[in-house]
Formats: C-alpha cells, sequence, structure tokens
C-alpha cells in the first residue's frame, strides 16, 4: 500500500473539515461497544497473514534505508487507537507500517476499495483486515468510519492520514487537517497517537515513479505522546469542536516534524482551497 491510492483513499475516510451542518451526537459511551478481543499475546507475535508479509517487507525495508524508530514507549500495548502521520511521499504507508510494526502491533489503513479488484492484493489486503474507502458516492465517509469502528471494538489500532492525501505545501510541511481521526478517537474515547517523518523523500521523491536505493535514505519516525483531547470530550460533535481538536492534533504532528527537521515550521499552515488548489490527485 505504499502508492497514493491507498493513502489518498485514507484521507477519504478521514473526512473533510466539518462545517455547521454537521450532525451533533456525542460520543459513543463506552459500555455500547462490543466486548474487546482478549489474548496475552502482542498483535505482532499472534499468528496472522502479516507474518508473511513481514518477511518481504521488513528485510527489504533494512537494506534500502538506515531507519529510526523512536518514541516506541508512546505506542499502547494493547487496546485501540487511531494513529495519524504527516504525509508527502508515496512510500509513506510502507514506512509507518514497518515502524508500527516494530512496537509489536498491526498496521491497518484504509484503503481505496478499487485494490480489493486486484488479484494478489485484494486477498492480502483481506487478509490482515485493511479497510476498503469508496472514493466517491454518499459511502465516501460513513463506510469506512463505519468499518474502523468495527477494529476499535477489536481492540486493533487504524492509521487515518488527517491530511487526506500528499501534502501540497512546497516544503512538505503538514497542512490542513481533516476531522475524521479526531472524530473516531473522540466517539470512542480512545488515543490519538501523532506521528511525524521525515527522510522517506530520499526512498521515493513525492509522486515519484521509482525507489532510489543508493545510497540508502535515512529515514526517522518518531510517535508522540497521545494528544490530550480531553478539552473536546463530552461535548457536541460538531463543527467547531472537530475543527478544533483537528488543528490541535495538526499542530502536534508538525511540531514532531519540526524536531526531526531541526527547523521552526512555517506560521501558517497551508490549505489547498486557499492556494486554489485540488484537494486530491497529483500536482506539480
Amino acid at each position: 500500500m505504499a502508492r497514493d491510492e491507498a493513502s489518498d483513499a485514507s484521507g477519504a475516510g478521514s473526512q473533510p473539515r466539518a462545517d455547521a451542518s454537521a450532525d451533533h451526537n456525542g460520543p459513543v459511551p463506552r459500555g455500547s461497544e462490543s466486548p474487546a478481543v482478549k489474548s496475552g499475546k502482542p498483535e505482532k507475535h499472534r499468528p496472522s497473514w502479516f507474518w508473511p508479509l513481514a518477511v518481504i517487507v521488513v528485510p527489504f525495508i533494512r537494506l534500502a534505508t538506515r531507519l529510526r524508530v523512536e518514541g516506541k514507549e508512546n505506542v499502547p500495548l494493547a487496546g485501540a487507537f487511531v494513529m495519524s502521520p504527516n504525509h508527502y511521499s508515496e512510500i509513506d504507508p510502507l514506512i509507518v507500517a514497518v515502524a508500527l510494526w516494530q512496537t509489536g502491533r498491526a498496521p491497518r489503513f484504509l484503503a481505496k476499495a478499487s485494490l480489493w479488484k486486484v488479484p494478489v492484493v485484494g486477498a492480502a489486503l483481506r487478509a490482515t483486515g485493511q479497510i476498503p474507502v469508496e472514493r466517491a458516492g454518499g459511502s465516501r465517509t460513513a463506510v469506512p468510519l463505519e468499518a474502523a469502528e468495527k477494529l476499535v471494538s477489536e481492540e486493533r489500532g487504524v492509521i487515518i492520514y488527517p491530511e487526506g492525501s500528499l501534502t501540497r505545501d512546497p516544503d512538505m510541511w503538514p497542512m490542513r487537517g481533516k476531522v475524521g481521526a479526531v472524530r473516531l478517537a473522540l466517539e470512542h474515547d480512545i488515543p490519538l497517537i501523532p506521528v511525524a517523518h521525515w527522510g522517506t523523500h530520499g526512498l521515493m521523491k513525492r509522486y515519484g515513479k521509482g525507489l532510489t536505493l543508493i545510497p540508502r535514505a535515512r529515514i526517522t519516525v518518531r510517535f508522540g505522546e497521545e494528544v490530550d483531547l480531553s478539552a473536546f470530550r463530552d461535548r457536541p460533535l460538531d463543527a467547531a469542536n472537530l475543527n478544533a481538536a483537528t488543528d490541535a492534533v495538526m499542530a502536534r504532528i508538525t511540531g514532531l516534524l519540526a524536531e526531526l527537521r531541526d527547523e521552526p515550521a512555517p506560521a501558517e499552515r497551508w490549505d489547498p482551497k486557499n492556494r486554489g488548489q485540488s484537494e486530491t490527485g497529483r500536482f506539480s
């Protein structure tokens, strides 16, 4: 799922910024969720289709990159969570997946529904519990979030790119976020983990058509501490609340990235709408 088809679909499930017409339903009571799946072993050590995939992917990433993973202690050892990374290269999902696998948790993304029709790829997506997303139509947001809620009840994590696609910022800083990740975290009162990484463009340039294997890309992935969403809980999930919570998440992701890049982030976050850019698709 290193291609932008997967990551753009993740954004489709992450929902656009809320507007005043958004529903005002409150969080789902904890007692209403299905009983969680109980297991004494970390996901990584439970037999699954992730094992044969890891045998292929993990050694390749070790050979192709100098990958450093920081903040592993911030990833929950068990239970449901939402993870929100920055996004500027089509290879990002693969790097984030390997980094999360190192913590003992299995990576699950929202992915473009059409990929389920591709031989072998579709079978792998189904076997590993990835979430199909329709890019258009009435189900563009409802279906993926409904599927993500099932993962929550089974104590799994889901990775949602809050930007919705590769950042439009010319310097590859995070752009404006969409509300799907915080909506899921607030509805189910589960942790939201911010993630920043830097260096994946050394392996695959933004919208690149191939990999750069020499020299090996130096990539750092940093898992941040859970975003404090307490100020937004127990309040209506209306436009103002969801947008403010999303801004808080994007600020945390941007802060982590500024640390990795060792330079200050822009004072104003990039917004494609204000720049006359499309929300999805490639641009030069």
